[in-house]
């Protein structure tokens, strides 16, 4: 099993907080996002974890040394393109992948390692993280189809009101069998108003071209809180450091 973090991000919306910081080194409870996403994915061997960076990938560098595998990233262009960048050391490899993003702390080994057993158990070649939590209502919502299946994602900021009832949520987090990961990204486009590549349009693909797509729920919704601003920086601390208190 390989994870692949994409971690390039300037973090624009934090410039206040510390100077000239990729966004995943700013710290809540003493550490840098991207080491607590690093701690929970220690069932995946460390050799088979690859670092997506870029703004002031050296900072990140220096201070996770060696150990990790780093994929550089030098446009901004979305989720999918971080992706792709991996693909040179991906053509070899069949297996699963799991991604998940350097600037969302609260993911726990648990929860990831128990989607990605389920992943392999259902021989997918996509499973989605979901939750549900009330108060992200801007969040992206899984649309199913008559039968209950998974379909798409739609973003948050482009749901009807229909489609914003629903409670079912995308984590952001997937596991993947990286042969129909990387088979698909080349048919990704940059047709939307950020343009940028998606990678959430990957499991849609999938659907569209017969793959199986599976999704597994997650019972904590504080665990998609990932990190923008300095106000998410405070409330993904403020769940860190309640979860110690226990």
């Amino acid at each position: 099993m390989r994870a692949i973090v994409p971690a390039a991000g300037k973090g624009k919306r934090l410039k206040s907080l510390e100077a000239d910081l990729p966004k995943v080194m700013h710290r809540a409870c003493g550490k840098p996002l991207l080491e607590t996403v690093l701690e929970q994915l220690d069932f995946i061997d460390v050799d088979d974890v690859y670092i997506v960076v870029g703004y002031q990938k050296e900072k990140i560098i220096e201070y996770f040394g060696s150990r990790y595998h780093y994929v550089e990233q030098r446009e901004q262009l979305g989720t999918g393109h971080a992706v792709m960048m991996c693909e040179p050391w991906f053509r070899d490899y069949d297996g699963t992948v799991l991604v998940t993003f350097g600037d969302m702390p609260l993911f726990r080994r648990e929860i990831m390692k128990a989607m990605c057993e389920y992943h392999e158990a259902q021989d997918a070649a996509c499973t989605l993280l979901t939750a549900e939590n009330p108060d992200l209502t801007m969040w992206a919502r899984i649309i199913r189809d008559e039968n209950g299946r998974f379909s798409r994602i739609v973003e948050g900021k482009d749901c009807t009101p229909e489609q914003a009832q629903i409670k079912e949520l995308f984590s952001g987090v997937l596991a993947f069998d990286s042969r129909a990961l990387f088979a698909l990204l080349p048919e990704l486009d940059t047709n939307n108003v950020q343009g940028e590549y998606y990678l959430t349009e990957v499991p849609e693909l999938m659907v569209q071209k017969g793959m199986r797509v599976e999704t597994f729920m997650d019972n904590d919704g504080e665990d998609l809180r990932g990190v923008n601003t300095a106000e998410d920086l405070a409330e993904c601390e403020a769940v860190m450091r309640a979860r110690k208190a226990v």
